[in-house]
């Protein structure tokens, strides 16, 4: 197989799908990722997306070595064309959900670093080991792993390139989670769908605006979070959330009705 896209409700499960060869990414495999990243960008009924590996050894453990990592080497290949399975200039502000089921080495590890949240598995294995065979991690990580977790962490794996395991990688502040191997993926829905459950149009706007602010200077990150504020408290979401509180009920909100409607149609 190669990447493969299934739904639970209004939760879409993407997953790496080459358990025999640990879900190492082909050249294929890197666009398929991009256009699943894609279509639950663009469907509306999808309110989330789980990013897992197949089987229980490994979630990714990045390019593959006899295809993808030569094709670079050779200039056949430009690794911009990776930027969609990296999510780097993404456009896609529902939350991902990493579910780590075994190694997440190289490539692997950098797809996870692009999601949102992140549960693994007790026996989860983490591990940059490009520098080991003269390349390096440009699959965003040189940019998100120092503002993801503090500087001197991070060098350690960049440079050393040391395997750490999943209590360690919870230490340094690359987890939420670490389970039983049987509950990786459980949780990881469960979040999803209680990620379904909120406003959508709120969920979204937090994800661009913590996006896209980063790197503004203080005085016009303040004025764009005034803004991306302002539109949410103007929002359909916003009336009704207010309504039903006031009211004292469970609010229905108007982003999420195309998920109920698809899925009432099914029925």
């Amino acid at each position: 197989m190669g990447i493969t896209v299934e739904r639970e409700g209004a939760v879409a499960v993407i997953r790496f799908d080459r358990p025999d060869k640990l879900n190492a990414l082909t050249l294929a495999m890197y666009d398929e990722l991009a256009a699943a990243f894609a279509e639950v960008r663009d469907d509306a009924s999808i309110s989330a997306a789980v990013l897992t590996g197949r089987g229980d050894r490994a979630f990714c453990v990045g390019a593959d070595l006899g295809e993808s990592i030569p094709a670079l080497a050779e200039g056949r290949f430009d690794i911009s064309r990776w930027d969609g399975a990296h999510q780097k200039h993404t456009d896609l502000f529902k939350p991902v959900i990493g579910a780590v089921n075994g190694l997440c080495l190289g490539g692997g590890f950098e797809i996870l670093l692009s999601t949102d949240l992140r549960v693994a598995s007790e026996h989860a294995e983490f591990q940059f080991p490009e520098p080991g065979v003269g390349v390096v991690p440009a699959g965003g990580t040189l940019v998100r792993l120092t503002r993801q977790i503090p500087y001197a962490w991070a060098m350690r794996l960049l440079l050393l390139a040391e395997r750490i395991d999943a209590r360690e990688a919870l230490r340094y502040g690359l987890l939420n989670a670490v389970v039983p191997a049987d509950e990786v993926l459980p949780t990881a829905v469960e979040w999803a769908e209680r990620l379904a459950g909120l406003s959508g149009t709120a969920i979204a706007t937090i994800k661009e605006a913590v996006l896209r602010l980063a790197d503004l200077p203080s005085r016009e990150a303040f004025q764009s979070e005034a803004r991306y504020g302002q539109r949410a408290f103007e929002s359909p979401d916003a009336r009704e959330g207010l309504a039903a509180f006031q009211q004292k009920r469970a609010p229905v909100f108007p982003s999420r009705q195309s998920s109920t409607s698809d899925e009432s149609a099914e029925e």
